[in-house]
């Protein structure tokens, strides 16, 4: 039987199916990696992107939760730095309570470390000892403290006692409240003693060797080798530790009362105030405004303290530059 084209008897040329266009290896693990990471996504944007840019918008905003939003512009924000007295306040007490417990608590966790890194008999009962301060709840731990810097009948102060000391009235003394917030910070270094003595077990023991053959005393041996040794976690345990200072709120909430931040608003930290204004006194466009000058305050430090960790952050391997 002959053949006859398409064109001479009518009929269209079948045609061939284009083969359909698959994606490249990467595209496709690209787009299981965003599938995996879908949940985080959904609630970084719902939960956290979403509240952020909310609270960007009412901080321009008299908003109080019943009202509408009405613009204000920066009248928050002018209000914040001429007006509220409590604002400065509030803002020097979380200053001084950060400039005294970071570097604090960074030391006192860094030289607990060196003294659990000895190898002596018994040495895993004083870690267990050291760290468990820093697993207790927290509430419970405030009204521990408050029972120990009890004025007549606490332990503090019987302690000091022993000694001829008068103690001071702590919590009920404006200058003293602060400071024993501090002493209750630096009780709870088992954390960071923690990050440390991990680090110490990945120091050579042969350049502590080397050093011993050289004639370096104990102190040389410290600065010269240990610390620039566990400088990256000195350094991470600062930004954390600085950042996480700014945000102090618990301790004052639950040892004052009613959160007032008595006695003499020593213990009115930032967040606590930005607290009382959200939600006692709902003035959530206000509130919202303080919390971005906040978030601006903590990334300016962050960034410098970045900056000059280029300067004394040893990485091993690495050019430091």
């Amino acid at each position: 039987m002959d053949l006859v084209s398409g064109r001479e008897s009518g009929l269209a040329a079948p045609r061939q199916m284009a083969p359909k266009p698959r994606m490249s290896r990467g595209t496709r693990e690209n787009f299981w990696g965003y599938i995996f990471i879908s949940p985080w996504l959904i609630g970084f944007i719902c939960l956290t992107l979403g509240p952020l840019l909310f609270s960007l918008a009412a901080s321009f905003t008299d908003y109080n939760i019943t009202s509408k939003m009405n613009y204000i512009g920066f009248d928050n924000f002018v209000r914040m730095f001429t007006i509220d007295d409590l604002f400065w306040t509030s803002l020097w007490n979380t200053l001084y309570y950060v400039v005294f417990s970071v570097p604090l608590t960074t030391v006192g966790a860094i030289l607990i470390a060196v003294l659990l890194n000895q190898r002596i008999f018994g040495m895993k009962v004083f870690r267990t000892i050291y760290y468990l301060p820093a697993i207790l709840s927290g509430v419970a731990v405030y009204f521990l403290w408050m029972q120990l810097l009890s004025p007549s009948t606490g332990l503090v102060n019987t302690f000091l006692g022993w000694f001829g000391i008068d103690g001071p009235a702590w919590l009920f003394d404006p200058e003293w409240t602060k400071p024993a917030l501090i002493l209750m910070k630096m009780w709870g270094v088992g954390g960071g003693m923690l990050l440390y003595l991990a680090s110490l077990q990945g120091v050579s023991r042969e350049m502590y060797e080397a050093a011993d053959i050289e004639g370096a005393t104990g102190l040389q041996k410290f600065f010269y080798i240990t610390v620039p040794m566990i400088s990256p976690i000195i350094f991470f345990d600062i930004l954390t530790s600085t950042i996480g200072a700014f945000q102090i709120f618990q301790e004052a909430y639950v040892m004052t009362e009613n959160g007032s931040g008595a006695p003499a608003n020593s213990l009115l930290f930032y967040n606590l105030h930005m607290w009382n204004n959200a939600f006692k006194l709902f003035d959530m466009g206000y509130a919202s405004a303080m919390a971005w000058i906040l978030f601006i305050i903590v990334m300016i430090l962050t960034a410098l303290n970045l900056k000059l960790g280029k300067g004394w952050v040893h990485y091993e391997g690495a050019d430091n530059k």
